[in-house]
């Protein structure tokens, strides 16, 4: 009888041990893409860059989201789930592992290289791990699982400015020459390439579900039928101009404190703070799914744009803490943005959903044009001023919400 209840109870243990691996899958991608906001100061004072130049390692990586997202998908459906996994983790380890070649050849360019592979390598372990965690378990408590998943990796964006933080500036700090800090990186990401192929080695062993119950691949490219869906369309914008807005004030916090009218924090300093906005993200989320039981969703949206734009305003307008603690909050109301903006702008699609759901993931690429954008103004202008591009991205999610979510067929 013991025998019989242990081999009954070895399959949920060994999916119980699956689902921890593909969670942990969720904090190394959002560890790796919250590294890029240290990544910007450390190789802007390494290479003399201009906001303009240090923003292109942005447009890198998540211009890879957008070539790359259909692609994944074919190689996905192609492979398999596990596999696709698999060699998701060995491209990202590869893309760590150019760094060394950039440090040494202290080209700026390499490191741009190396950022779109590694980019390319998450791009392909997001469309396989999403939909493997859906059919992790009973299909009543997938949403909380996927939640559940996506929370570890707001906790990667939290820790990473931290670590990070401490270990490039810190140890660039030592060193006397450019050539010298421009090979501090290697250790950093030497250790994230060991625990890339680690994990690849765990899923090349481990059991995961076949999970053909999925639907259609959502990353296949839209049709122009679902254009016709305003409020899609509309959400597409959406999205871009939420991402977009979100990434271009993560990559310039550790510039923008280090402003002697700001706070005048040294870049290790400043990378700390860094972390309480994206971990203002992650408590907002909690917060926001508590509120959306009673509020609507398009309201608390427009609600949370309205409270964005005040205070990047007041980080326009103030000095000192006011304006340096006002642009951390704005992490606090970014939280529910992206998901809400999602669920909303899929409402009513039906049989269309996955082929509008592909057309979302692609408005990503808001991630890799407006920091770029917002780094020619703080040239332009400066620094502080250049922020009203994130406002005006945040007038335009507030008009969503109000009034662009409303379902309507052209």
């Amino acid at each position: 009888m013991n025998n019989y209840a242990s081999k009954a109870n070895k399959p949920q243990s060994n999916q119980r041990f699956a689902l921890i691996a593909l969670t942990s899958l969720f904090f190394m991608w959002g560890f790796i893409t919250s590294l890029n906001d240290i990544l910007i100061p450390h190789l802007k004072a390494v290479f003399d860059l201009s906001y303009t130049q240090a923003m292109m390692i942005q447009m890198c990586f998540f211009g890879a989201y957008f070539i790359v997202s259909l692609p994944a998908g074919n190689l996905v459906k192609k492979v398999g789930f596990q596999r696709g996994i698999g060699i998701g983790l060995m491209i990202a380890a590869a893309g760590c592992l150019l760094f060394i070649a950039a440090a040494k050849a202290q080209q700026y360019g390499i490191f741009l290289t190396a950022l779109f592979v590694l980019a390319a390598g998450i791009t392909i372990l997001q469309v396989a791990a999403n939909p493997l965690v859906t059919v992790m378990g009973p299909t009543e408590t997938a949403s909380s699982r996927l939640t559940l998943s996506q929370a570890f990796n707001a906790l990667g964006t939290t820790v990473a400015p931290i670590i990070g933080g401490a270990l490039l500036f810190t140890v660039a700090g030592q060193y006397e020459t450019k050539a010298q800090e421009a090979e501090s990186v290697i250790i950093p990401y030497i250790a994230l390439a060991i625990l890339l192929v680690l994990l690849a080695a765990i899923f090349t062993r481990i059991s995961l579900p076949t999970p053909s119950n999925i639907e259609e691949d959502t990353t296949e490219a839209p049709s122009a039928s679902i254009l016709k869906h305003r409020h899609l369309t509309l959400g597409a914008i959406a999205i871009f101009m939420y991402v977009g807005a979100e990434v271009a004030i993560g990559s310039l916090l550790v510039n923008f404190f280090g402003l002697e009218n700001i706070a005048g924090l040294a870049e290790m300093d400043a990378a700390h703070y860094v972390a309480y906005y994206w971990g203002g993200a992650m408590v907002g989320r909690f917060i926001g799914a508590a509120l959306m039981q009673r509020i609507s969703a398009g309201a608390l949206l427009s609600f949370n744009a309205v409270a964005a734009i005040a205070l990047i305003a007041s980080a326009i307008l103030n000095d000192g803490y006011i304006a340096m603690w006002s642009i951390l909050l704005v992490g606090l109301f970014n939280s529910i943005m992206f998901p809400t903006i999602f669920s909303l702008a899929l409402k009513d699609l039906g049989p269309q959903t996955s082929r509008g759901s592909g057309l979302l993931c692609l408005a990503i690429v808001g991630g890799a044009i407006l920091p770029v954008l917002q780094g020619y103004m703080a040239d332009s202008i400066g620094l502080q001023i250049s922020f009203i591009i994130p406002i005006l991205c945040y007038v335009y999610v507030a008009y969503y919400g109000a009034m662009g979510s409303k379902p309507k067929v052209k």
